[in-house]
């Protein structure tokens, strides 16, 4: 079954736990991540005809607790962009309560922002990649998009935690999600990049100067740092990215899955017809850098990873004088649904795709960042393993907001 929103939709009806913490709420989910017997495409030609053969972690872990998954919803070619995506639409037109996807350089929170919503990535590696279809596995996750931080905190009481299907989980202390609304620990202070703020142009400056203003009336102390190599984590982004993309798509060759030519004279024509019918231009284009970067230049990819760990290094530096940073989430002059190259694509998502290099949890507040023609939305980005800490600050900030409007 389909709709303009869902890809595939299960008319039949599993069974759910009456009692469990999930229980009523509806999940949507993209077709790259695996739901045993459901068409598991990834919005690719190359995976065209592939049924999921058992649940992702996270599929699993949902249906335990409870909750339906209401549909695998449109997305772009292995999650690269927003185009042609139709997650947040589940949620915003009430198909989903909840919506998963895949977030490799921001776009959960991106789309979250586009409509007004609450959109979270988690840290890296508390929540199992096993049986996501992934495209940049060092940078991307799971990206939640739900109406409030305690619906966000719910799911992650769900899904997070040790699996050991995932070996690229690394040791490291699960956050505790139940205590969200009741934690009032204090926060000592919201930096502010003064390098991201003057990469923004007049009037996305003011709304979001307007915004911080509205957090230090709810009684935040904020704060201006400098970050000299902020414009460096959209090159490293974009070298490292590419390289990950074009070895992980290596697998799709029209052998034991996906699409295979219908016209070859041998295997190896076989092979490279399969190849260059399976991926769209976009995604060619991504794969084609990444390749240069592994087989002609090399020492660039190199280059770029010593960069990413100095970025690590020089942003583990501002959490030690604050307890998170805010960005904005999105540029009105960039739409996210009409990125159709990869330096569009970048520019819609330069202001998000920092968490996304470092690792780090960040969610985007809806409300806060105003401007004439729509909103930003206000991005709040933690140290590593803040997740839980990060969503009680989301919760009081938008009760707090409520009161100084």
């Amino acid at each position: 079954m389909q709709s303009d929103i869902f890809v595939y939709m299960d008319s039949s009806s599993p069974a759910i736990l009456e009692s469990g913490p999930l229980t009523g709420k509806r999940v949507a989910v993209q077709p790259n991540m695996s739901v045993r017997g459901w068409p598991t495409e990834a919005g690719s030609v190359a995976l065209r005809g592939f049924v999921a053969l058992e649940d992702a972690t996270v599929v699993e872990r949902l249906r335990q607790a409870g909750a339906a998954i209401a549909g695998s919803v449109r997305m772009s070619e292995l999650g690269f962009g927003l185009v042609g995506d139709t997650g947040a639409r589940a949620l915003a037109e009430g198909q989903a309560d909840i919506v998963l996807m895949t977030d490799v350089m921001g776009e959960a929170r991106v789309a979250a922002a586009a409509i007004g919503t609450f959109g979270f990535k988690p840290s890296y590696g508390i929540v199992s990649r096993f049986g996501l279809i992934g495209l940049v596995p060092s940078m991307e996750s799971f990206g939640i998009l739900a109406n409030s931080p305690e619906e966000i905190a719910a799911v992650m009481r769900v899904i997070a935690g040790r699996d050991d299907r995932d070996f690229s989980m690394p040791e490291c202390k699960t956050p505790d999600f139940s205590q969200v609304r009741e934690n009032q620990e204090p926060m000592r202070g919201i930096g502010v990049v003064r390098e991201c703020v003057e990469a923004l142009d007049p009037a996305e400056s003011r709304a979001f100067r307007e915004a911080l203003c509205r957090m230090e009336e709810a009684g935040l102390k904020v704060e201006e740092l400098c970050l000299g190599d902020f414009d460096l984590f959209r090159t490293v982004h974009n070298v490292i990215g590419a390289v990950e993309a074009s070895s992980s798509s290596g697998k799709y060759d029209g052998v034991r899955y996906g699409h295979r030519t219908a016209v070859a004279r041998d295997w190896n024509e076989m092979y490279l017809r399969s190849r260059a019918e399976s991926f769209g231009l976009l995604l060619k284009t991504y794969l084609f850098q990444g390749a240069y970067f592994q087989f002609e230049n090399y020492a660039a990819f190199e280059k770029a990873c010593a960069l990413r760990a100095r970025l690590l290094e020089e942003t583990a530096v501002l959490f030690k004088k604050v307890d998170a940073l805010a960005f904005p989430a999105i540029r009105q002059s960039f739409p996210p649904s009409k990125a159709n190259s990869i330096q569009e694509i970048y520019e819609a998502c330069a202001l998000t795709l920092c968490a996304n290099v470092t690792g780090q949890p960040s969610i985007v507040v809806p409300g806060f960042v105003l401007a004439e023609e729509g909103g930003l939305g206000l991005q709040i980005a933690g140290p590593h393993l803040s997740d839980a800490r990060l969503l009680s600050f989301a919760f009081r900030l938008t009760n707090s907001a409520k009161g100084v409007r």
